[in-house]
């Protein structure tokens, strides 16, 4: 694994190192950490890395990394910066022969999506987007039993994603990730619903197999001068008629990451929240409540493979994201060795376009009223 971003003082590049790391399938041999090349070059050396591949550039990396013999170079990078920084490594990762792990949105705009999509294709590379919490074995259990029919067929979803860090002007003073974050420039058209948005409307398409058809969206930009929402609420229907719900905020005082999501069906129903990622709760017509947990009894093959360790051991935030990264890194040996796999189970550059014409129909719903607007 090469790496762009995740220089020494950032958080979610230490997230996607150690997560990769988890399974033992994957080294850190190279990356360009930081926009400054003494911060690059310091950062990688910190990280233990050989100095002749801290690149002060991702410009610098990919062509160099290239002409390295196939048996030396990187097999694939990770992209860990601000969204306005996701699309030209990527393209040019892909168009150098490199996979590509992104964080996701997977770029700054919806036109940027579209163009990597189609480069992802021509390249003929893999792509994955670094929806984390797909992840967790308990979502892995909830989406095999959407799909085996067990709930019946789903009426009604409601999803949350409640976090309070921006209650003050965070971004007014030194936090930095406070400050990309509601800047346009840098995090696009999205505010809170880039930042977390995405994460409940692929938690929702992920879990149901459903579609979001089109949204009725009410944003607030409660933070003084704040341009981007950090706050939203809308309505959802489903390609299949089920009727929904999705509340987002990173102005909701207290709250930490409550991520969470109900699923109603005929026959039963289903919960699950990040904050307490160990337990996906069932109800049911006529049996009694039923809660699951990782490598517990009565899970579906699916929850089993991604349940590391014995039951009663928690797992949670990077065990989850190490499932994208294992997931991953077994469809590139599989792809090395010259096998086919139909239907990797991790997002891909799919997944972000969906996520980007989310955010771009929750938008134009809030400036039209929250009207209905559909996803397409």
């Amino acid at each position: 694994m090469g790496m762009v971003g995740g220089g020494a003082d950032s958080f979610i590049g230490d997230v996607h190192r150690k997560a990769a790391a988890i399974d033992g399938m994957i080294e850190l041999v190279c990356g360009a950490f930081s926009s400054t090349v003494e911060k690059s070059i310091a950062s990688g050396l910190a990280l233990g890395l050989d100095e002749s591949r801290c690149y002060g550039t991702f410009e610098d990396m990919m062509q160099k990394e290239k002409a390295l013999p196939e048996d030396v170079r990187m097999d694939f990078v990770a992209i860990v910066t601000p969204n306005h920084m996701h699309f030209p490594p990527a393209k040019m990762a892909l168009e150098h022969g490199f996979h590509v792990v992104s964080d996701k949105p997977v770029t700054l705009t919806l036109e940027e999506a579209e163009a990597l999509e189609k480069i992802v294709a021509k390249s003929g590379k893999l792509f994955a987007l670094t929806h984390n919490y797909t992840g967790n074995s308990m979502v892995k259990q909830a989406k095999a039993m959407v799909a085996k029919g067990e709930l019946g067929t789903i009426r009604k979803i409601q999803a949350q994603y409640l976090q309070g860090w921006l209650s003050t002007s965070l971004e007014k003073t030194e936090q930095k990730q406070a400050a990309w974050r509601v800047d346009p420039k840098r995090s696009g058209i999205g505010g809170a619903l880039g930042d977390i948005g995405t994460h409940a409307e692929n938690l929702i398409e992920y879990i149901t197999g459903l579609k979001i058809e089109e949204i009725a969206a009410d944003l607030g930009r409660f933070g003084e001068g704040r341009v981007l929402d950090d706050d939203g609420n809308m309505l959802m229907r489903m390609e299949n008629g089920a009727k929904g719900t999705i509340s987002i905020s990173q102005i909701a005082l207290g709250e930490e990451n409550n991520l969470g999501i109900k699923v109603y069906g005929t026959k039963g129903s289903l919960e699950w929240y990040q904050e307490n990622p160990n337990e996906l709760i069932t109800r049911w017509l006529e049996a009694p409540k039923k809660i699951y947990t990782p490598n517990g009894n009565g899970l579906h093959d699916e929850a089993l493979a991604v349940s590391r360790i014995p039951a009663g051991h928690p797992e949670g935030y990077l065990e989850a994201f190490a499932t994208i990264y294992k997931n991953f890194a077994t469809h590139v040996n599989a792809v090395n060795e010259g096998k086919y796999i139909d239907k990797p189970d991790y997002p891909t550059v799919a997944d972000g376009v969906r996520g980007m014409k989310f955010i771009y129909a929750a938008v134009e719903s809030d400036i039209n009223n929250a009207a209905w607007t559909k996803i397409n």
